[in-house]
């Protein structure tokens, strides 16, 4: 062999090598976005997972009025005798029915007025909505919001950009309103990439109104049993008193929550009158 033709065979030997690790970089690469996208979906779809479990074995079915009425008694000499340890339990029932998703925020936000009085009841049911809620806004942030704004547009990266910049107007009037799903309001904004901070403190201020109302409304449903009981005797321990959530609600309480949801986006509107205030200022004539 001649000496170009063996310095050729080795600067190919030399040459192979370099290719084997430049493979071997590109297949970590690949392996290690792999990990991350894993990673990133998996809190979502370890609570997707829950959910479909939840469902399967009838969890919400037991988030019922006439099975509270059926087991209040039951219910009550608990609380009666481990008040803390009740209480803290049934924070972290309502924190992972909001997590999950699933319906019913109401009536265990009822629940606690009637099993706690509608101090302690309300505000355990609004630490624990806000952390259910945040855990749901963080797994969605991670999963559904990153992949949203890497192939999100033109107009969507506006339109997010417009909802961050009155985040709290507009989070705060979604949380007021009880028109929205609870669950729909704790998603949109992860979509949207509202900071952490922001969605926690619109969440725990939104919702103690409502909250409050309902704790309220759940205290007084004693004497409502005790009433149904007189009129249809056994009742309550069959679980057919005939008692509707819904008409405990009162329009003048719709009202007030309605009233107090436009009032957050009061800032948005002065904003907006403003900013067209001075661009017909500044318009040349």
């Amino acid at each position: 062999m001649t000496r170009p033709a063996a310095r050729d065979a080795a600067a190919d030997r030399a040459g192979h090598p370099q290719d084997d690790t430049g493979a071997a970089s590109s297949g970590a690469t690949r392996r290690a976005a792999r990990r991350r996208g894993l990673k990133r979906w998996a809190p979502l779809a370890a609570i997707a997972v829950l959910m479909a479990v939840g469902v399967l074995l009838g969890w919400h079915e037991h988030l019922t009025l006439s099975a509270l009425i059926r087991h209040r008694e039951l219910l009550s000499t608990y609380v009666g005798d481990r008040f803390l340890l009740a209480l803290s339990a049934y924070g972290v029932v309502y924190a992972l029915s909001v997590a999950l998703s699933f319906p019913g925020a109401v009536l265990l936000t009822v629940a606690g007025g009637f099993l706690f009085g509608w101090v302690f009841g309300a505000l355990v049911a609004a630490i624990a909505a806000t952390a259910g809620a945040t855990a749901i806004f963080l797994a969605a942030r991670s999963s559904l919001g990153a992949a949203l704004k890497a192939r999100a547009g033109p107009f969507l990266a506006r339109l997010a950009e417009g909802f961050r910049a009155d985040a709290v107007s507009y989070l705060l009037f979604l949380r007021l309103t009880p028109v929205f799903p609870f669950w729909l309001v704790n998603i949109a904004p992860a979509l949207f990439h509202v900071p952490l901070a922001t969605f926690v403190l619109t969440t725990a201020i939104g919702i103690l109104p409502g909250t409050f109302a309902f704790a309220f409304i759940g205290s007084g449903l004693d004497s409502v049993i005790a009433a149904q009981e007189a009129a249809d005797p056994g009742c309550a321990a069959a679980g057919t008193c005939r008692i509707d959530v819904g008409a405990l609600v009162t329009t003048e309480l719709l009202v007030a929550l309605f009233a107090l949801g436009i009032a957050a986006l009061i800032p948005v509107v002065l904003r907006v009158l403003r900013a067209r205030r001075q661009s017909t200022g500044h318009r040349p004539e």
